[in-house]
C-alpha cells in the first residue's frame, strides 16, 4: 500500500498489525572507499549541499572514511569495497545498492557519473554468488528514478517505508522500491524545493524514535505524521543542525546511534537527553572532507539484511 495523504497514512498505520518476527537493524554493512581526488560535478546540479567551492583532500578522506569502518565494525561485521576515479561519489554506496531479506537491489540512478557505479561486476557477484542473494536490477529501467535509501528511509521493525520524490526519486521510482524491498506499507510525499534526498533530513532510529528537519518537506502536515507514526519520539531540526548532517544518522544496533562528528556538535543538550531517554548512545566519527561531496555517515554505509 503506498499512500501519499498524511491523514490516510496514520490511519492505515493504526490497522497496521505487528511485524513478527522484526528485525529493526542490519546484520551487517559495507563501504566503498573514496578513490577520486575530486567532487562529482555533475551530482551538483541538484544536491545543495556539496562544497564545490572547498579544496578536496582525497587522502585525508580516505582516511575519514577507513575510521568510520573501524568504528561502525563495534556494532556489526563491516566490509570495505574499492573505489574508482570514475566513480567520485561511490563512497555514498546506498544510494546504488541496498538489500532486504536475501534480496539485492540496485537503483535508478538520475545521473550519468552514478549510473556507472551500479555496472560493479564485483558488488553484485558478492551478493549473488557469495551471499547467494537474488538480484532486483532496476538500474535498467528506463521509465523511473530511484536512489535507494537516499531517498527512502525504512522502518524495518515495522516494514514501513518513507519515500520523499524529488529529482533523485519519481512516483515510478517509488512504486518500484516498494515492490522491492517488500514493504508493507510506503509513506510517499515530496521533500521540499532544495532537497535531494530524504535520509539528510529524516533517520528513523530503529524504529522506536526519528529524527526530522519539518523545513525539508513540502507539506508541514508530512513530518508531524511521521512524528506521530513514531510516538511523538521526535528530534526536530533546525535548519542549521539538518546542514550540519544531523539528520543523515543510523542505527546499526538497537542502543546507539551514528552520525558524523559536526553533526552531534551540532545537537543541542535537551536533544542528546531525549535520545538517551528512549535507549540510545551517540557514536560519532570525523568526517568533514566527505561531507564536502553532499553526504554525511549515513550515506556511506550500505546495509546487509
Amino acid at each position: 500500500m503506498i499512500l501519499e495523504s498524511p491523514a490516510a497514512f496514520v490511519s492505515a498505520l493504526a490497522e497496521l498489525p505487528p511485524l513478527l518476527p522484526a528485525c529493526a537493524t542490519a546484520r551487517a554493512a559495507f563501504l566503498v572507499a573514496p578513490a577520486a581526488d575530486g567532487l562529482a560535478a555533475e551530482s551538483a546540479r541538484d544536491n545543495r549541499y556539496m562544497r564545490m567551492d572547498a579544496p578536496f583532500d582525497a587522502t585525508r578522506a580516505l582516511s575519514q572514511h577507513a575510521a568510520l569502518a573501524r568504528a561502525l565494525r563495534e556494532d556489526v561485521p563491516m566490509i570495505t569495497f574499492p573505489g574508482s576515479a570514475d566513480t567520485p561519489d561511490a563512497m555514498f554506496p546506498n544510494n546504488v545498492f541496498a538489500t532486504a531479506s536475501g534480496r539485492l537491489i540496485v537503483g535508478r540512478m538520475r545521473h550519468a557519473v552514478r549510473r556507472r557505479e551500479a555496472e560493479r561486476g564485483d558488488i553484485r557477484g558478492f551478493f549473488r554468488d557469495v551471499l547467494g542473494y537474488e538480484e532486483i536490477d532496476l538500474s535498467r529501467r528506463g521509465d523511473c528514478v530511484a536512489e535507494l535509501t537516499g531517498s527512502l528511509v525504512i522502518d524495518h521493525a515495522r516494514g514501513i517505508g518513507y519515500c520523499g520524490l524529488s529529482e533523485r526519486c519519481d512516483r515510478a521510482g517509488a512504486r518500484a522500491m516498494h515492490e522491492a524491498f517488500g514493504l508493507r506499507l510506503m509513506f510517499c510525499f515530496e521533500l521540499g524545493i532544495s532537497e535531494y534526498h530524504t535520509n539528510v533530513v529524516m533517520a528513523s532510529l530503529a524504529g522506536r524514535a526519528v529524527i526530522l528537519a519539518a523545513d525539508g518537506f513540502r507539506n508541514p502536515e508530512v513530518p508531524r505524521a511521521i512524528a506521530q507514526a513514531h510516538g511523538s519520539r521526535a528530534i526536530w531540526l533546525t535548519p542549521e543542525q539538518k546542514r550540519a548532517y544531523a539528520g543523515n544518522a543510523i542505527t546499526l544496533a538497537d542502543d546507539r546511534i551514528w552520525m558524523s562528528t559536526r553533526a552531534e556538535a551540532a545537537l543541542t543538550d535537551a536533544q542528546r537527553a531525549s535520545l538517551a531517554e528512549w535507549g540510545f548512545r551517540i557514536g560519532t566519527v570525523e568526517l568533514d572532507e566527505i561531507e564536502k561531496a553532499g553526504g554525511s555517515l549515513r550515506c556511506c554505509v550500505g546495509e546487509i539484511f
